[in-house]
């Protein structure tokens, strides 16, 4: 038995808290991670988990040995990552998740600079507006805006997007131009971002000489991807309340129109979120630092 494999299999299978999201975690066959897990139980000679056809539980010895082990493992890779910092030369595999729009119009032209200074670290990207399970998911580190409410779990700031109201010029024209918030109730069509944790729409939000209103009404769209609730705009289907790097072209351009400009909401929050329970690497650290560095200017869409 391969143990520090197979430590590595049951510490997955933990977090992961199935064979199947754990063996596809670790590019094995399920049969593979079910043997180490088995082998691992039979060195032991206790019962580490307990398995039906719906779901694995964790023993109370599974518990007391997954703490032990995963501090073993990052000490292991604390080692192997000491002598990769003192060659100065992070490496490694990232899983990063990342918002559609985020992606599209802040990190990814962002990542060349970052791929560039770190050559020898290979990135895969998620890219979805759904709330994604770090543990589960084997993801490195999320960015996200807007609340934090996951205690488990650590967040950096990275900066604060600026959030605007704005319609094609062809539905200004057609229905007018609101003058104050509460105008939006009379006779607008309103595309509101639908969010995918609990499939509610997003208020209109706005801010004045620190008043703050929010209108509630029926949209006439509902979109819950950040992309396509851009598109729904420039369609010309209603008035979509959006981050300023989102349409940075198209207001350029004179596709779409800030309107209540004085009526601007208030910044919103951008953080990189990773588990507490999870060693950070160095090329997750390097990562992180950089974000810091270059985010926010381009999350403000300057």
């Amino acid at each position: 038995m391969d143990q520090l494999l197979a430590m590595r299999a049951f510490a997955r299978v933990v977090e992961a808290g199935s064979f199947t999201r754990a063996a596809d975690s670790l590019d094995m066959p399920n049969a593979t991670m079910s043997k180490l897990v088995q082998d691992l139980e039979a060195h032991l000679g206790t019962r580490l988990l307990q398995r039906t056809t719906r779901r694995v539980t964790v023993t109370p010895e599974g518990q007391d040995y997954y703490a032990k082990a995963t501090r073993v493992l990052r000490d292991i890779e604390d080692i192997d990552t000491s002598f990769n910092v003192a060659r100065g030369k992070p490496r490694g595999h990232l899983r990063i998740d990342v918002g559609g729009s985020t992606a599209r119009d802040v990190l990814i032209p962002l990542l060349p600079d970052f791929l560039g200074r770190y050559p020898d670290i290979r990135i895969d990207l998620g890219v979805s507006d759904r709330a994604v399970d770090l543990i589960g998911d084997n993801v490195d580190c999320v960015i996200r805006g807007g609340p934090l409410d996951n205690s488990s779990l650590v967040a950096r700031h990275i900066g604060d997007a600026v959030l605007i109201t704005c319609a094609t010029p062809a539905y200004l024209k057609q229905f007018g131009v609101p003058a104050y918030p509460d105008e939006l109730k009379n006779g607008h069509r309103l595309v509101s971002y639908v969010s995918t944790q609990n499939g509610r729409a997003m208020p209109f939000r706005f801010l004045r000489d620190g008043e703050r209103t929010e209108i509630k009404i029926d949209h006439r769209i509902g979109i819950n991807e950040s992309n396509a609730h851009t598109a729904a705009a420039m369609a010309g289907i209603g008035i979509i309340q959006t981050f300023t790097y989102a349409v940075q072209a198209a207001l350029k351009e004179g596709t779409l129109v800030e309107i209540l400009k004085k009526w601007r909401p208030p910044a919103y929050p951008f953080h990189v979120v990773y588990p507490q329970s999870r060693y950070v690497t160095h090329r997750l650290r390097v990562f992180i630092d950089w974000l810091v560095e270059h985010f926010p200017a381009k999350v403000r869409g300057t």
